[in-house]
């Protein structure tokens, strides 16, 4: 996409300013309506990308140009030639993300307090999110933290998940650092009223229509396509709604089985 290495160019030299923001936006908007594409992702992977809102979109033309900068340098610790270590990529991307968050007002400096103010009390907390509702609401709010090993790698599951799964589709509304500095997404996503857990043959037969098949390393929980890989798909991330009778996926581990192209 010319347009995204003319921006990538933008950035370097400008940093995010006022016309850098603006052209950020237009492109954003370009995309999420269907003028554009994003590099990398199918049609129906783009439909995703789009579903996750214009802050899913942003960031991730952000992480692009944070890796393909840091490639580009010299002011990386590895030898010439070699790619940057994904620990030097997540943090550049990181680093950007948050300084374009907070440009454009998606920075959450308080994300507890306006999250609880907005959709209610906190009413989970495992390792990988905290989750927000209030009863009657038809959403729930989450703090999401990446398991992944890169910020893009973040980015492309929660595009990736609302591709697989539309019915659950994560909304990213802004970006924040909990009290450790990690740093988290902040999304909302459809709420499910549980009738019960999925059963493993009832996980097995929704990933099969979808293409997938058990990589047989997984002990059952983990999935694999030619494309992507399904992982942690045990009934606690899969029930059955009550209101369709349906398993539905309310969230898992999901990337691409290569890297996607940028």
């Amino acid at each position: 996409m010319d347009e995204l290495n003319a921006l990538y160019e933008t950035i370097a030299a400008e940093g995010f300013s006022a016309g850098t923001l603006r052209i950020i936006d237009n492109l954003t908007n370009d995309i999420r309506y269907g003028r554009k594409d994003f590099n990398g992702f199918t049609l129906p992977e783009h439909a995703g990308l789009c579903k996750g809102g214009t802050p899913l979109i942003g960031a991730s033309i952000v992480a692009g140009y944070a890796r393909r900068s840091l490639t580009a340098s010299g002011n990386v610790e590895s030898c010439e030639g070699i790619s940057p270590a994904n620990w030097q990529i997540d943090e550049e991307q990181e680093r950007l993300i948050e300084a374009w968050a907070k440009a454009i007002g998606l920075w959450f400096e308080h994300s507890d307090s306006i999250i609880r103010k907005n959709f209610g009390p906190m009413i989970a907390q495992g390792a990988e999110a905290k989750v927000y509702y209030k009863e009657g609401d038809p959403s729930v709010a989450k703090e999401r933290a990446s398991i992944y090993s890169t910020t893009q790698k973040a980015l492309d599951a929660i595009t990736l998940h609302n591709y697989l799964f539309p019915e659950t589709a994560m909304r990213v509304i802004g970006f924040t650092r909990d009290s450790d500095g990690l740093m988290r997404i902040v999304l909302t996503q459809p709420y499910i009223r549980c009738l019960r857990l999925a059963t493993k043959e009832e996980i097995d037969n929704m990933v099969a229509e979808k293409g997938f098949r058990d990589n047989w390393q997984g002990q059952g929980v983990n999935y694999i396509s030619d494309r992507i890989a399904l992982e942690d798909m045990h009934p606690a991330n899969v029930f059955i709604d009550e209101l369709t009778g349906k398993p539905t996926c309310i969230d898992c581990i999901v990337k691409f089985v290569k890297p996607r192209n940028n």
